[in-house]
């Protein structure tokens, strides 16, 4: 049987006139049999600091920095990754002929998922259920992805359901913040540092290909 892997999406700032500069879209990747051992982890970790509730990097502030960091650190003792594609979206030219955001949205999703995927293995993807074209997207990506015979299942699920989907969020989130040049907050600049300093990486910059443990995609349009 082959071995199969869980894949944990989310996006931030993705939205075409939310005003925000960049899209990211992003998962955790996590081996099918080891995911009651991490909710039991991540669970314990909550209990002893005492938090209940979503983990979000909006969530991030002095009272809660330590429950963070811990989290952060359980990544990077874990065998657990995470892939990232970034792309300014000034970048983005609907002028060409035929192209339009929306397309383009879907080829960065396309991206993230099929270009580290490796053929021997099967793959579960699990998708932030946000809005009410929820249901479009999942079509429009099961429809892409319908040649990759190794994934197994697509489906959406609300991010409180899954642990694993609020890590992505918060590490997403940290390289969302770091690229923009928001550091007022000292809890979140410690989750940033923490990030570099464990994968010996600069967030703001693409990690070379075959990078597993943070592989980050910054796509330049220019």
């Amino acid at each position: 049987m082959n071995k199969t892997f869980n894949l944990y999406c989310d996006e931030s700032t993705h939205l075409q006139y939310d005003e925000k500069p960049y899209m990211i879209i992003s998962y955790i990747n996590c081996a099918y049999p080891q995911i009651k051992q991490h909710k039991a982890y991540i669970k314990l970790l909550k209990d002893r600091h005492n938090l209940s509730g979503e983990m979000k990097w909006s969530k991030i502030s002095k009272s809660n920095a330590e429950f963070y960091a811990d989290v952060i650190d359980y990544f990077f003792a874990t065998d657990l990754s995470f892939r990232a594609i970034v792309v300014d979206k000034s970048q983005i030219d609907e002028s060409r002929e035929g192209f339009t955001y929306n397309d383009f949205y879907f080829r960065m999703y396309y991206q993230l998922i099929a270009q580290k995927m490796h053929a021997k293995y099967c793959y579960n993807l699990y998708l932030d259920i946000k809005d009410t074209r929820s249901q479009e997207k999942l079509v429009r990506l099961k429809d892409m992805l319908n040649a990759k015979s190794n994934v197994r299942n697509i489906q959406f699920i609300k991010s409180y359901e899954s642990y694993l989907m609020q890590i992505s969020d918060v590490m997403m989130g940290a390289i969302n913040y770091h690229i923009r040049g928001l550091n007022k907050v000292t809890a979140k600049n410690r989750i940033i540092e923490k990030m570099q300093s464990n994968a010996k990486i600069n967030l703001r910059e693409s990690t070379p290909r075959e990078a597993d443990k943070i592989n980050l995609f910054y796509i330049d349009l220019s």
